[in-house]
């Protein structure tokens, strides 16, 4: 079935909670057949489409409770509920993502206040996050120069997150107020919603540019640079063979898809679908997609 939504302006109250529009960020994402990634039609080994759909369930009543205790506290709740449904990491980038969007709470469009929130963090947030990245025990996590996550936390989360903003995309959000969900993720869903996509093809479209520019750090930490350029590479070619309804287009698109799964799920470009729910969450937070469910 395919998803058509409704476009609306900001609303002061959105219809759906915060822990409501986190979990279904999260469902709406995994739905969608972008290349590479779990989906409805794609599994991998260890882990399928039906173990995120239980993690979007898992977290949502700690996004819901962030505003109030807090990003690390929320962090660390989200990842040890999802670790009572799940054997794998699931969700550890989202929920890193969602956690401070989540704790804007309700009453402003989420980008009013996610400076303010990043800026208060402190070190009981940073301790709870690395708790949470022992507890997801993520694939590829590497080392840096400073702020190693295997040693004891900082003082400050956002100097840990600048150590990693060169080479983690996730880490990069924290010390740019969320730049590239903001400022490309968000504006790239809309438009293509505003140019009649389905909601699975603006997703698509979204990542295909996100990793055009991007890579995936993911895909970087497991493989190597120059694997994350050559995926940049394919995704442009991808963009500039058409639009989603061309015949050219889904035929490079399936060539990608093709590329990314042939050496198991290695070239998973999980960090661009992370930053993929969180535009979601804005846009349904923010009352600007608005999905006919009913």
């Amino acid at each position: 079935m395919t998803i058509k939504p409704t476009l609306t302006t900001a609303l002061s109250n959105p219809p759906l909670s915060v822990g409501q529009s986190a979990t279904l960020a999260c469902l709406l994402e995994i739905t969608a057949p972008k290349p590479g990634n779990v989906h409805r039609a794609a599994d991998f080994e260890d882990v399928g489409f039906v173990d995120f759909a239980a993690s979007a369930v898992a977290i949502g009543p700690a996004m819901e409770s962030a505003a109030d205790v807090g990003v690390g506290p929320a962090i660390l709740s989200a990842v040890t509920a999802t670790r009572t449904v799940v054997e794998t990491n699931t969700n550890l980038g989202i929920v890193l993502l969602l956690a401070p969007l989540a704790a804007v709470g309700s009453g402003v469009p989420t980008h009013h206040r996610i400076q303010t929130v990043l800026s208060n963090l402190d070190a009981g947030d940073a301790r709870d996050v690395y708790r949470a990245i022992g507890v997801a025990q993520p694939s590829g996590m590497g080392a840096v120069r400073e702020m190693d996550l295997r040693d004891t936390p900082p003082q400050n989360l956002l100097h840990a997150m600048a150590a990693a903003a060169e080479h983690d995309l996730i880490a990069r959000q924290y010390v740019n107020g969320l730049q590239e969900v903001f400022e490309l993720v968000v504006p790239d869903l809309f438009e293509g919603l505003q140019r009649g996509w389905a909601l699975s093809d603006a997703t698509i479209h979204t990542q295909l540019v996100l990793m055009s520019g991007h890579g995936d750090s993911l895909v970087e930490r497991k493989c190597g640079p120059a694997v994350a350029r050559q995926l940049a590479t394919r995704a442009s070619e991808v963009l500039a063979s058409g639009e989603p309804t061309d015949s050219s287009y889904r035929q490079s698109l399936s060539d990608l898809d093709f590329w990314l799964r042939c050496d198991g799920h290695r070239r998973n470009p999980g960090t661009t679908a992370d930053l993929i729910t969180a535009g979601l969450y804005v846009l349904l937070r923010d009352g600007r997609l608005k999905a006919p469910f009913s």
